[in-house]
């Protein structure tokens, strides 16, 4: 018992010294109400269900608004049911020493009210009971040691004092008699009046209704403390958004947030990189928005095109798609294009226009992720999506069609930079 107790002090000191102090932590309680010995009584003797007959005292300190310490003291009556048992009274001490949880606040219950919380406790005790009569005479008091537990529900009144319903359960250690006191709590009877220490138990509970005194010079106890951080203020969350919006400002307009964008002032039109920086296809030195054939390489005296002539603007556009270029990629479950891919939609368009004899068919894909059925819809939708754009882009529809490949299954599945690359729309040359 002695461990038991020093344990008890060692864990009480610990959280003392993490404890918040912004809240109240000490309360005194009083209760009064009914209680009944379940068990054990002699054949013939029997208990009321509900019996005015019970009162304690108790003080509790809270080590922060979820765990705590508690004292309590209580003083009572066990008696006969009136017209069905005999005749019996038997009178009771008992204190306890318990450690406590707000169930309340361990969940959330001020989601939904701010007035109402739960307590629940667990400890051990001693008490003595002394009926009127007795098996054996004697003015000893039967003492027991005992087990007790008990939930409380407890509504706020104001920030000093709370209404408290409490049900307990004690179970007593080597009760030597009944409650009623007559007859042995154990087989047999001894041979001599001394009754010896037995491990036989008794079972009592009590349900009382009383009163939570909070003492403290903070305006909370820790029963109702909520932690300020827990939730932000109106200011708090304005000040996050705004800078969730300056965050996502795009200044120069290219489709990549600013926060992303490795080049923030890209000239209006140009085709960029996921990180913002202008596209140079054919690595010749000029940017993409610039070159008039970008993704062949040539001199800038020449827009960006090879001094040679291009003869077959077929295999101009084709080596454009077998090399990746002209792809547009769109995000996880979506077939709505990434805007800082819809660029190649637009060279797509403009090279067709220029092109009139050329046709394409618009291909979808999606990466492994998902069920193969959905896959194939997902990719088809992403390539009537591309379809759209250049139809709308002036690209007369009968020069183009459109079909889902469902998943790709030539990247690694494993690697999030390669699922990007399979969520997207090609072309091929028809």
């Amino acid at each position: 018992m002695k461990k038991l107790i020093l344990f008890l002090l060692l864990i009480g000191a610990t959280m003392n010294v993490f404890a918040q102090n912004d809240f109240n932590k000490w309360s005194l309680e009083v209760n009064g109400g009914f209680n009944k010995p379940m068990a054990p009584l002699t054949p013939g003797y029997l208990s009321p269900t509900l019996k005015l007959g019970h009162t304690d005292f108790g003080a509790r300190y809270m080590f922060n608004q979820y765990f705590g310490l508690s004292g309590n003291f209580g003083v009572g009556n066990f008696s006969e049911l009136k017209g069905e048992s005999l005749e019996f009274s038997t009178t009771y001490l008992s204190t306890s020493f318990r450690g406590v949880m707000n169930i309340g606040r361990l969940l959330s219950f001020e989601s939904f009210s701010q007035k109402f919380t739960m307590l629940a406790d667990l400890g051990f005790g001693f008490g003595a009971l002394k009926p009127e009569t007795r098996i054996i005479p004697s003015d000893e008091p039967d003492y027991v040691y005992s087990i007790n537990t008990s939930v409380k529900v407890l509504y706020l009144i104001s920030e000093r004092i709370s209404l408290q319903g409490t049900v307990s359960t004690n179970v007593n250690g080597r009760q030597r008699y009944t409650f009623d006191g007559n007859e042995f709590n154990q087989e047999g009877r001894p041979d001599v009046p001394e009754i010896p220490f037995v491990h036989a138990t008794g079972t009592w509970w009590t349900g009382t209704i009383g009163l939570n005194f909070y003492l403290g010079k903070a305006d909370q106890h820790a029963d109702w403390h909520i932690a300020a951080e827990k939730y932000a203020t109106k200011d708090e969350l304005a000040e996050s958004i705004a800078g969730i919006n300056e965050m996502l400002k795009d200044s120069d307009g290219d489709g990549v947030a600013d926060y992303l964008d490795k080049e923030p002032n890209t000239q209006a039109g140009a085709r960029v990189s996921p990180s913002g920086v202008s596209m140079d296809s054919d690595s010749d030195g000029t940017p993409d928005h610039l070159d008039q054939c970008p993704f062949l390489p040539g001199p800038s005296s020449t827009k960006g095109c090879p001094i040679e002539e291009i003869k077959d603007q077929s295999d101009y556009l084709k080596k454009a798609i077998d090399e990746g270029y002209v792809n547009l990629y769109f995000g996880f479950d979506s077939h709505k294009p990434l805007d800082y891919s819809t660029s190649s939609a637009s060279f797509v368009a403009n090279f067709l226009q220029k092109n009139p004899s050329l046709n394409l068919e618009v291909e979808g894909y999606a990466d492994e992720l998902g069920e193969e059925d959905y896959n194939m819809q997902l990719s088809e939708k992403r390539a009537k999506a591309v379809y759209d754009l250049l139809v709308a882009a002036g690209v007369q529809a009968s020069r183009l069609t459109y079909k889902g490949y469902g998943e790709d299954s030539s990247l690694d599945k494993s690697s999030p930079e390669a699922r990007q690359m399979a969520r997207r729309a090609s072309f091929a040359i028809k």
